[in-house]
């Protein structure tokens, strides 16, 4: 399988290194796009196998897949620069484009083999939460992406109209994660923790939370009262949060990202 990239940058760059790790194709049959020779030279670094052009209808023709990784008001541009050298019968093409629905894709791409693919950064390193939607979400394109990407992380496969919500929760979530990760290992530096202690405590305090709950299947609030003893430092600390608006700042954090 032949897999190109148009648009290494941070996300197309990330899904690159992910791809590379996991045995779905050969680093070699991953092709890589970009403007910028700088951006390039990064990436060889890290994946020096892989093919890397800064030439975009080179990179397409004879690939099996196409990821289209660039900026949304540059997908059309971009589109029509490589039209010429897409063959529609043969390829699946895949947009991480926040904000373009798969009508506007197919109409430009002239095919319905489109999949709109919304994953986030952790995908370079195969802990990405990924959603994936088209117009027929069981279409035999859905299942082949949905097997790559389920490889990187968690899949899930989610009508259109449940994009944005889900975008929200896990790509713009994963920024709200690491700011929580940066508050408290600030607090914890306050509080006379050095500075790489108090992160690297936070950091593995989140990945415990994080697994506890999905081992256990439980609410977050079940695992909150069990350690929050009556009188107690920890729910001293919650109500303090509360007073401050923690929870009303999240949800409106996330309300924003989708209007």
């Amino acid at each position: 399988m032949k897999i190109t990239i148009i648009g290494a940058g941070n996300m197309g760059g990330a899904i690159a290194k992910g791809l590379a790790k996991v045995n779905i194709t050969a680093e070699g049959n991953i092709t890589c796009t970009a403007k910028s020779g700088a951006t390039l030279d990064k990436l060889r670094e890290t994946c020096p196998q892989m093919r890397l052009t800064t030439n975009n209808r080179e990179a397409v023709e004879g690939a099996d897949i196409v990821i289209f990784a660039v900026k949304p008001w540059l997908m059309k541009e971009v589109i029509e620069q490589v039209y010429p050298a897409l063959d529609a019968m043969h390829q699946i093409y895949i947009s991480v484009a926040a904000g373009i629905s798969c009508d506007e894709l197919e109409e430009w791409l002239g095919s319905a083999s489109v999949v709109r693919v919304i994953p986030n950064t952790a995908i370079e390193i195969q802990e990405s939460m990924t959603f994936i939607t088209a117009s027929d979400l069981n279409s035999p394109e859905v299942a082949t992406v949905n097997g790559i990407f389920s490889k990187l992380g968690n899949s899930m496969v989610i009508p259109e109209s449940q994009l944005s919500a889900c975008t929200a929760l896990a790509s713009c979530g994963i920024a709200f994660a690491m700011r929580y990760v940066q508050a408290s290992a600030q607090g914890g530096i306050e509080i006379g923790i050095k500075a790489a202690d108090a992160q690297r405590i936070v950091e593995h305090t989140m990945i415990g939370a994080a697994k506890l709950l999905l081992a256990k299947n439980a609410h977050p609030a079940t695992e909150i009262d069990k350690v929050t003893t009556p009188g107690g430092i920890t729910i001293r600390g919650l109500n303090e949060m509360e007073h401050a608006g923690f929870t009303s700042a999240i949800i409106r954090g996330l309300k924003e990202c989708v209007k």
